[in-house]
């Protein structure tokens, strides 16, 4: 063990810790050195959405005491930044372990700070804090939620006064101002209870009634009211809300996978908390066989990400990729706006750069500006600011499970997303078109887009450095070509450089820097390179692209696009 490991532990073992967390370092001491340097070796770091970390002592990990510092430095950049006025801010938080204790911490030193608190008073979806902190005009507010993580982990996400996770400049300002609390003894943990108010139903209502405003084809609905719906909220905070605002849209015919109806922080059915695992949905996708359903939607434990289950062409079950959703939602949007006559010549969507073309290819068929932006919905929610009052931000998504509906709340909602994609159901069957059949039809429209991911994952101290590695190569060594194909253009979005490997010429590209490379091939392929920034992963998208002549040629042409992207990855040594 090195001297600044030994330092941190000696600090933490004679400061001001509880004794819980000094009995756990010396039971770690003793029988656990590894594990003692993991938690050790560095702080966790307040990145440019906050904490995300396993739970344990240490300053590497969630405790109450690097949640303590993080609120600190938080506060202290509130007060600095907005000055001598009464200072507001929200807190909620999802059904992991801690949670609860991490939110009342968070809750304490903001009041402590002088900070006027409202705190939910149970656990809520991560977008009714964004709608809260817009609703009761705050000037900020934080989640406690590892969103998808597995059962380890936890999170602390801040938000900024419009509802949107912190951009910059002020990511980058509260940082500083986290780092600069350099010791336990700098954070108020206790002296400001009465500022703390407790929220939660007048809230809920006035959150329901926002998502309510966002349906288009309500007399559709009305037809389709027995649509068989089945929701899971996989243990998490999706069960406060979506079953309510299913009811408010005129759904009548709900069944709650009850084996993960139960908030749980230990995630009992599944390994991973997330609707984009299969085995995550398996549950709920046997549940909808046996009832014949019309659709199966699962959320993530704090409620913010969506997927769906739809029988196929085959009438198997079969479930949607972030990208195919994300499509169905949006061109439902521009078609429903368009026939029902409320369409507006400034209505825009926004998407994230690795996310499918083909919303890029919808839009412009249907005169729809369309923006590409960072990875992240904090991003979206930056470009709708800075367009508000020029133009109509009606969706937008991402290909991780994200959609956000409208412009009430600033991140993405699962919660209105499942109510939306439930009168999208109910709109197609309306017209007796299954989901899986619109998806050919758009296919047959506008292009047949297929995308995958893949992330690797890389654990320990060595992961960060092996992954800083492979981008380092690709940047100093770009490949040519990627399985037969030249590559044409590399956007380092790092350097805020395009590149045309083919004539030397170069752009900037016009959007803040972020560790993401994209490699465009001849054939039209799209690679995208991006190390996450919460999980030691480096995540790698591949996106393809083929005309679809006619729904015969479908099951063909599926097979030839998945196959492509595998023989990427074989000749990109990804496998």
């Amino acid at each position: 063990m090195d001297a600044a490991v030994k330092q941190k532990v000696e600090t933490w073992l004679n400061g001001n810790y509880d004794e819980e967390t000094k009995n756990e370092i010396k039971k770690l001491q003793s029988s656990n050195e590894t594990e003692l340097i993991e938690s050790f070796y560095q702080n966790l770091e307040f990145g440019t959405g906050g904490l995300r970390g396993l739970m344990g002592v240490g300053t590497n990990r969630m405790n109450k005491y690097t949640v303590g510092m993080a609120t600190q430095g938080f506060a202290n950049y509130l007060k600095k930044t907005l000055g001598n006025v009464e200072i507001k801010v929200a807190i909620a938080h999802d059904s992991r372990n801690n949670s609860r204790f991490f939110a009342e911490t968070t809750a304490n030193v903001f009041a402590a700070n002088g900070i006027k608190v409202f705190l939910f008073e149970a656990l809520r979806p991560t977008p009714e804090l964004s709608f809260t902190i817009r609703y009761l005009k705050l000037n900020g507010g934080v989640v406690i939620t590892a969103s998808h993580n597995p059962k380890e982990y936890n999170g602390y996400k801040a938000y900024w006064n419009d509802g949107g996770q912190l951009v910059p400049p002020h990511d980058k300002n509260v940082i500083k101002e986290v780092e600069a609390i350099k010791s336990v003894d700098d954070v108020k943990f206790t002296g400001g209870e009465s500022r703390i108010t407790i929220i939660g139903k007048d809230i809920d209502e006035a959150y329901i009634k926002m998502v309510k405003s966002l349906s288009v084809y309500p007399d559709v609905i009305q037809k389709q009211h027995d649509l068989k719906i089945v929701y899971t909220p996989i243990h998490g905070t999706g069960i406060t809300l979506v079953p309510k605002v299913l009811k408010e849209f005129g759904f009548d015919n709900v069944t709650i996978v009850e084996e993960q109806e139960t908030p749980d922080g230990n995630f009992p059915t599944v390994v991973y908390p997330n609707p984009e695992e299969s085995e995550t949905m398996s549950i709920g996708l046997k549940k909808a066989a046996e009832l014949d359903a019309d659709i199966l939607l699962g959320t993530d434990p704090d409620a913010d990400r969506v997927g769906i289950g739809i029988k196929n062409h085959k009438g198997e079950w079969v479930l949607m990729n972030g990208n195919q959703t994300a499509v169905l939602a949006i061109s439902y949007m521009l078609e429903a706006r368009r026939a029902k006559g409320i369409a507006q010549p400034n209505d825009m969507v926004i998407k994230t750069i690795v996310t499918t073309y083909m919303i890029d290819a919808i839009a412009e068929k249907n005169s729809v500006a369309c923006y590409n932006v960072l990875t992240g919905f904090k991003w979206i929610a930056e470009l709708i600011k800075e367009k508000e009052g020029k133009e109509n931000y009606i969706i937008g998504g991402e290909e991780s499970f994200g959609l956000m509906v409208g412009d009430k709340l600033r991140d993405k909602d699962a919660v209105s997303a499942v109510a939306f994609l439930c009168e999208m159901a109910a709109y197609e069957k309306n017209k007796g078109v299954s989901l899986y059949n619109k998806l050919i039809d758009l296919y047959i429209q506008y292009g047949f887009f297929y995308e995958e991911l893949i992330s690797i994952t890389k654990k320990g101290m060595r992961g960060q450095e092996e992954i800083a590695e492979m981008m380092k190569a690709y940047r100093d060594n770009p490949p040519t070509t990627i399985n037969n194909s030249p590559v044409v253009e590399l956007l380092d979005y790092q350097t805020q450089e395009g590149r045309n490997l083919k004539t030397g010429e170069t752009w900037k590209i016009e959007l803040p820097k972020s560790n993401v490379l994209q490699f465009k091939l001849e054939d039209g392929s799209k690679i995208s390179a991006r190390p996450s920034g919460t999980e030691p992963k480096i995540k790698f998208y591949f996106s393809v692209h083929t005309r679809l002549g006619s729904k015969e040629a479908f099951d063909n042409a599926l097979a030839a696009q998945k196959q492509k992207i595998q023989d990427i990855i074989v000749n990109m040594k990804l496998k």
